[in-house]
């Protein structure tokens, strides 16, 4: 990731790649399944579908429950947005004024395996991070960064875990 000094309003985002020896069918089914992310993820604590929705399909809903050191616990309602299999999978977070986050998964049939992306989007709508950045305005920018930053690390780990799963 290059950090531009990006505010929240830019909608900064950041993507993570890998590789998979797997074709795009072996992974779809680890990349779609929300409620097993909590196993990949050491902020995101529980996953469950809302509304009458047992899994993923456009307009799906589903409630996260997470929790961080500096920004406490919270829930979040997503909605799936992008559900083509094999392809893509992506849901907004909702947030105050309009969707906090975009995440996604991208797959692509690349070299006898899977090219696999994961990124997130912040904003357009208010999330937790906008409340700390009201605190601290001056800082806008260093706490853009260092949640991007472990944005990043995080899809990491996810990422290894899915090609790990995918490769046994």
């Amino acid at each position: 990731m290059e950090w531009t000094g990006a505010r929240y309003a830019d909608q900064p985002e950041v993507e993570v790649q890998t590789w998979v020896a797997a074709p795009p069918e072996r992974v779809w089914p680890l990349v779609s399944d929300v409620e097993r992310m909590p196993t990949m993820s050491g902020e995101l604590q529980a996953v469950e579908w809302a509304d009458g929705a047992t899994g993923p399909a456009p307009g799906a809903r589903f409630v996260g429950r997470s929790s961080h050191p500096s920004l406490g616990e919270w829930s979040a309602t997503s909605t799936v947005v992008t559900c083509e299999p094999a392809a893509e999978f992506a849901w907004e977070v909702q947030g105050e004024d309009g969707p906090a986050a975009r995440w996604s998964f991208r797959l692509e049939d690349a070299d006898g395996g899977t090219r696999l992306c994961q990124r997130v989007r912040l904003g357009p709508g208010r999330s937790g991070l906008s409340h700390a950045i009201d605190r601290m305005p001056d800082k806008e920018q260093k706490i853009v960064f260092v949640r991007l930053r472990e944005f990043e690390a995080s899809m990491q780990r996810t990422l290894a875990a899915i090609r790990a799963d995918a490769e046994r």
